[in-house]
Order: C-alpha cells, then structure tokens, then sequence
C-alpha cells in the first residue's frame, strides 16, 4: 500500500475487543510494508554493526603492515557505508509510509463509523473524545504500528552480534549478553509506571481545560454573582494538581533515560576493562579488541529502539483502546437478527381514515413514515406537525424519524424502548421519536388508555413489532425499537447512504461550518429548489444584510460573505433560518425539523410557515413544534402523549377536541375553557398574522 493510493477503498473490519487486538489488526493489514522495513532496516543495523569488523581489519593490516589488507579493508568500508545510506534512507521512506497507512485507515474507520452512528455518537461518547482519538491518539497508534518492523531489526541485529561475540570470544560474548539481560529487566518495568503517570498527566490536564472553557463562558455570570474568586480558586487548584503530576512525570521518564545512558556506559567500561585484560595477556589481538569494543558500542544503538518500542506500545495502548472503544460503537439497529417489520398494517392500525383526507386523497397508511413502536404516521406528500409535551422527547423522535434510533446505551438508566417517560408539564416524553402514527380516525382524548407499560412490561397484548429484547447482565433484557418504515421499507434494512439520502433531519441547534455562504449552501440536492427560493422561503433577507455589512471584503455579494465558527456572530434566530434554507434546498424526499423556528420572532414564523408550507407542497414533511403559527398550517397534526400518537386531526380540530393537546400548544391548565372556542376568533388571529 502507497501513500498515494488512500483512502483505502476499503479500510477493513477492524479488530475493537481490546486495544492490543486493534493494534495486533493494523499490523496484520500491512504485512508488507512491514516486512520491507524489517529488511531494510537489517541492512541498515548490520551494515552499522560490520563497521567495527572494518575497522578491526583495517588495524590488524597497518599491524601487519598489509598494504593488500589495507585496501581490502577500505572497499569493505565503502560497501559497508553504501549499505548504511540505503538502509537508512529506504527504512525511513518504509517506515513513515507505514505511520501514515495505519494512521489514516483508522481514521477512516473513525469517520465511517461516525458517519454511520450519526447523532447516537455524542450520547454514547463524548465528542471531545472523538476529537482526541481522531488527532493526537492516530499518531501515537501509527508510530507504534510502524515501531513494530524496526524493533523486530533491531532484535534480530541484536541476537545475530550477541551470538558472534559469544562464538569469537566466549567470555566477552556472555558478559555482553548478561549486561543487555540485565538493561532490559532493569528499564522495562519502570515502563507501565511512567505511562499511568503520563495518563494521570493527561486526565488532570483535561480537567483544568474545561475547567477555564466553563469560566470564560460563563465569565458575565460570574461577575454578577460575584463567583470570579471562587472560580478563580478552583482553577488554580487544578493548575496545581496538573504541575505536580507533570513533575513526576518527568520525573519517572528523566530516570529511564539516565538509565538508558548509565547501565550501557557501565557495560561498555565491563567489556573495554576486560577485553584490555585479555589483550594485555596475549589471549586477543589488538584488532580484536577493537572488535569487540566497537561491537559493545553498536548495542547502544538497538538497545534505543528497545526504548522507543516500548515507549510508543506505552503511549499507544490507552490511545488504542480509546480508538476500539468508538469504533465498537454500533447503532441500535446493527448486527441484529431480527426480522424486519412487517406493514404497518399488520401492528394493529387501519389506514380508513387516511382514504380521502387532505389535498392527496387515496393515500394509504403504508405510504410516507410509519413507526410500529409509537404509531406517528406522516402520510406521503403532506405536512404533518408533532406536538410532544417535553422538547428532548420530541428530538429523540425526529432522530428516530431519520433512522438513528436510540437505545438504552445511547442514555444509561432509561429502557430502550422509546416508551420510557420522562415528564414536562403534563405530558410525559417518549424515550426516541419515530415515525408515523398509525389511524388518522376521530381524535382521542388524552386519557385514552396509554400502552407505553405494555410495551415495558412485555404483555402479550403489547403491539407486535415494537420491540427486540435484548438480555444483558444480571438477567435484565432491554428492548430494541423495531425501525420506522418509509413507504412500508424498514430504514434499518436499507443501505445507509440510501436510508440518508432519502430522510434528511435538522436539529433545534443546527450547526453552520465556517466559510462563505456559498459554501454553506453547497449541498447535496435534487436541483428543483433555488439558492434564492429557498433563503426567501426561509425569511433570510435581513439576515443576507447582516452578513455583507460583517464582510467588506465580499463585496456586496452575500454569497461571498463569510461565516465564523459555527455561525457565533449571527443570533440564534439567524443561524436557524440559514440552516432551514440548506434543508430546503437540499430537498430530501421526507424533511424533518425540530422546532425550526423556536428563535424567530412571531411575524418572521408566520412567513416561514406560509412559505414553508408552499415550498414543501406534495413533499413529505414533518415538523415538531408546538406553536400554533406553524400547526395552523399543517395538513395534519399528531399529539404524542404517552410515548404513543394520541389525537390526530387537524389544529383546530384538537385544540376543541383534546384538553391535553390545548394545555399543550396554548399553555393553559388543562380543564380550562378554550380560549379558540369561537371560530370567529380563529378567523381573527390568522388574518391579523397574515396582515403582519
């Protein structure tokens, strides 16, 4: 494998049960360029190790004064040194190309398997963690990866002088051997100790580095509660505690290296005091001593890459078992048996009252996004609002609307099941959205029987389909929500690059890269929806202002305006319509948002419904959103209660149908009388929004 020729086509299946697996599987997965370091640096080690055998002869020919030996012993020196430079120069080529290789597949891995967990990652890691595993923690694995083939040349270099000296001269040769035996058993346990410390450094590090983040963002506060000082206490605690586990440390590692110096120096003054012995009682000639002593030297030299193996497996072990622990990461939905679910038809749902109903009659349950677990149906082609009770319970359903569903590792200490409640007000959340209610018949009222418990409780009577169990330790099983369907198709049996493209879902906090806006709204889209249409679809008119007066250099051209990190000058308001102008223009087949328009002011989410709802014509969307502006324009509306779809029926339908969907969307004690009881004022309230 060449530098030139990544990304790998295919990066493999890596090994994630430990982080020495990782490693022993990265190492399998180049063979080759480990075998061709291996061979280079042979050469390069023994090309260094035959110059003392050079010089040995060269001595013993001015000793015999051969002029014939002389020039022999000079042509073995330049064979010798044209070894060394091609050793050296092809092991380093080799050896980088090696760091880079296994490097760059784990990060590859790293972003396919991002790619793949979508937002279930940040609730099963940390983001920062990601961010570590895919920088610092890459290296410390490839420089382990390619150490590997030069400590196996330096090994092998070793063995092959070790046993030389031992079968030229017996007695040097073992003291040779006792005094590396006795180096290795020396420096090497001290190496696990000087890693905890380098770890225990790390993780303190970490600490006082949010520690500040946390202070400087929330710097204005402080300062109104007078909470500066404390603060301020806190983070020189925690610099403190960071400088002494820097000093010790250093400490540990100042020790191995006076070692690494100290024990071979001891060693080489062993064999020279001996060896001059030997050659002062005639045993050895002074050509052999030269030998010897040049070959003691040479040790030095592998007994540093002993060293520095053993310091990048110390470094690169926890980095690996971090980079095992993500890439084991796996979505609810992988590596399961079960069978895909069947229609929705089938979960005990009637698709009568969708026959007729809407600007698309004729359209069957089937059709759109169905989820079997909480029976949401968004028929194909309409406009469909979600009201749930808690905002969590809300982007956990769009998640799941958008195939990333959520599981019980994705949140510890909840069920799998998107039936486990979590309270807001009145109405309890549901645990991960999902797609598709089921009957568009009369709307219930709110105390319909819930069956969230069946579904915990494993009932007979529960609706098929609506879960996996899963059994875990201590005899606990956990269940896993079947998929939503799109068009009665599982999303979890779809390719996921298919399932992607196919549902597109925007956040309540969406993110904006940094760069132009033109760079920001070159995305993946159907064509049909223009840059213009959409930025004036989505209220973006004073926004575009904004950003031309904050960018001289564009010019007057807005799409040349630039975009700081994550759109921080812009006001939340603004951010999200910019987003929900990328949205729409990107144009998916089923668009989901959440709370698109929280941040606007009411006249702006007026004009973004209407226009929304124009735009979005005879194209599958949903939005959650409990404000009347935009549920007034929907086609239909669902009302999750329960961790199940409640009432159906259109805004004013429910708000005199449903005492829990009016306390919801109008804030008002459940019980009261509605305040839209009089269809005049209805009438009253849209006109004078539109009128704005």
């Amino acid at each position: 494998m060449q530098i030139r020729d990544l990304p790998f086509s295919d990066p493999g299946d890596p090994d994630v049960r430990s982080g020495f697996r990782l490693l022993l599987w990265l190492g399998r997965k180049q063979l080759g360029g480990q075998f061709k370091a291996l061979a280079w640096g042979v050469l390069q080690l023994a090309s260094i190790a035959s110059f003392p055998v050079v010089a040995g002869l060269a001595v013993t020919a001015v000793v015999h004064r051969s002029g014939s030996d002389l020039a022999l012993a000079g042509a073995a020196m330049a064979v010798v040194t044209l070894g060394v430079t091609v050793g050296d120069t092809m092991l380093h080529r080799v050896a980088v190309s090696n760091w880079i290789t296994a490097a760059a597949r784990i990060q590859q891995l790293l972003a396919l398997r991002t790619a793949a967990l979508g937002a279930t990652l940040t609730r099963r890691v940390a983001a920062g963690e990601v961010v570590a595993v895919s920088t610092g923690d890459i290296e410390r694995i490839g420089w382990c990866v390619e150490a590997v083939s030069r400590f196996s040349a330096a090994l092998l270099t070793t063995l092959g002088v070790c046993v030389a000296l031992v079968v030229y001269e017996p007695q040097l040769g073992l003291l040779v051997c006792a005094g590396m035996l006795t180096l290795a058993l020396t420096v090497l346990p001290l190496l696990p100790r000087a890693t905890r410390r380098a770890d225990a450094q790390r993780e303190r590090t970490g600490r006082a580095t949010e520690l500040a983040a946390d202070t400087v963002a929330g710097l204005r506060v402080l300062r109104g509660i007078g909470g500066e000082d404390l603060f301020l206490t806190r983070y020189r605690r925690a610099s403190q505690q960071v400088r002494h586990a820097a000093v010790r440390t250093a400490r540990m590692w100042s020790f191995i290296e006076a070692l690494q110096v100290a024990l071979p120096g001891l060693l080489l003054v062993a064999v020279v005091w001996h060896g001059t012995r030997l050659a002062l009682d005639g045993r050895i000639a002074v050509g052999e001593l030269v030998m010897v002593y040049g070959a003691v030297s040479f040790l030095l030299l592998p007994l540093q890459l002993f060293g520095e193996f053993a310091m990048s497996y110390s470094f690169s072990r926890p980095s690996a078992a971090r980079a095992a622990r993500v890439l084991g990461l796996r979505r609810p939905d992988e590596n399961s048996d079960r069978a895909a679910p069947g229609p929705p038809e089938t979960r005990g749902t009637s698709s009568e009252g969708d026959h007729g109903e809407g600007p698309f009659p004729g359209a069957r349950e089937r059709d759109g996004l169905y989820d079997p677990v909480t029976r949401l149906h968004a028929p194909a082609g309409l406009l469909t609002a979600v009201v749930c009770g808690d905002p969590d319970a809300a982007g956990r359903l769009a998640e799941r609307l958008g195939g990333h569903p959520t599981s019980a590792a994705d949140a510890p200490g909840e069920a799998a099941s998107v039936n486990a409640t979590g309270e807001s007000g009145d109405v309890p959340g549901e645990r991960s959205g999902s797609t598709g209610e089921g009957e568009d018949t009369p709307s219930r009222s709110r105390d319909a029987p819930s069956e969230s418990d069946d579904t915990l409780s494993g009932r007979d009577d529960a609706p098929s389909g609506s879960r996996d169990t899963l059994s875990e330790g201590g005899g606990e099983e956990r269940q896993t929500p079947a998929s939503v369907l799109l068009d009665g198709v599982p999303l979890d049996g779809m390719p996921l690059e298919q399932a992607r493209a196919a549902v597109l879902v925007q956040d309540k906090d969406p993110v904006l890269l940094s760069g132009t806006l033109a760079g920001l709204l070159d995305v993946p889209s159907s064509g049909k929806v223009a840059t213009a249409r959409a930025l004036e679809a989505a209220q973006c008119g004073d926004v575009l202002g904004a950003l031309v007066q904050g960018s001289p250099d564009a010019e007057g051209d807005p799409m040349r305006a630039r975009i700081t990190e994550r759109g921080r000058s812009l006001s939340g308001g603004q951010r999200q319509r910019l987003a929900l102008a990328r949205s729409l223009i990107t144009d998916p087949r089923v668009l989901i948002l959440d709370e698109p328009t929280s941040a606007v002011d009411s006249h702006t989410e007026a004009r973004i419904a209407r226009e929304l709802a124009k735009l979005r014509y005879g194209r599958t969307t949903v939005v959650f959103s409990s404000s009347p502006l935009l549920l007034d324009r929907a086609d239909r509306v669902v009302f999750i209660h329960g961790a199940k779809a409640a009432a159906t029926g259109t805004h004013w339908e429910l708000l005199h149908s449903d005492g829990a969907y009016r306390s919801v969307v109008t804030r008002e004690p459940q019980g009261a009388a509605p305040v839209w009881a009089n269809p005049r004022a209805k009438s009253a309230q849209t006109e004078g929004v539109e009128s704005a």
